[in-house]
């Protein structure tokens, strides 16, 4: 059975995160980020804007010793975040759901098991999804404080950002669902 995210005011579970231009560290510039796990020990999520080019599918498949099946091909892999970048998750539409998956919201849960990827390869998959190596993690009040400190900007989740395909035009997309001129952004840095 799913397991349900538990949602409790001021937490960010199922939420976006857009990295601002004044975030200062390289692994998470023009990064957007789904906040999977939020509460007071900490956070998790997968950035969703950063792809592992020298790694496909097929290969990722084979290594683990599943077939990789005649589906699949174009689904690519993502860097998900630089902890445990050998771990595996997927970011997928609910309608999915199997023992062990994080149910997020309504819409999105996260599974990380190898069955997710059988059920893919062999097209039985979840309908829209994000396969991710490794996560981004925070620690208690990091998260909290990276924000104050205007390092991230919130906004609600958006299944098309999400799961897009061009993912060189998420941090943009973000932005602007925002409504924020990417000219100002540096200039909030370091005021209320």
């Amino acid at each position: 059975m799913a397991k349900r995210a538990g949602v409790h005011e001021g937490y960010l579970n199922g939420k976006l995160l857009a990295a601002m231009p004044t975030i200062g560290d390289p692994r998470f510039e023009r990064t957007v980020i789904y906040i999977c796990a939020h509460n007071e020990e900490g956070a998790m999520g997968l950035v969703l804007n950063r792809l592992v080019e020298s790694l496909d599918f097929p290969d990722l498949l084979t290594q683990l010793g599943i077939d990789p099946g005649g589906f699949g091909d174009e689904i690519r892999i993502h860097f998900g975040g630089p902890v445990e970048t050998g771990r595996g998750f997927v970011l997928h539409s609910s309608e999915y759901l199997q023992e062990g998956t994080l149910q997020v919201d309504d819409k999105v849960a996260l599974t990380a098991t190898v069955d997710i990827l059988r059920d893919m390869a062999a097209g039985q998959g979840p309908r829209r999804s994000l396969l991710a190596l490794g996560y981004a993690g925070w620690g208690a009040g990091q998260l909290d404080r990276e924000i104050q400190e205007n390092g991230w900007l919130t906004l609600d989740p958006d299944e098309a950002l999400i799961f897009s395909e061009a993912v060189d035009e998420k941090w943009d997309q973000a932005i602007a669902k925002l409504g924020l001129d990417l000219s100002k952004l540096s200039s909030l840095s370091g005021h209320a």
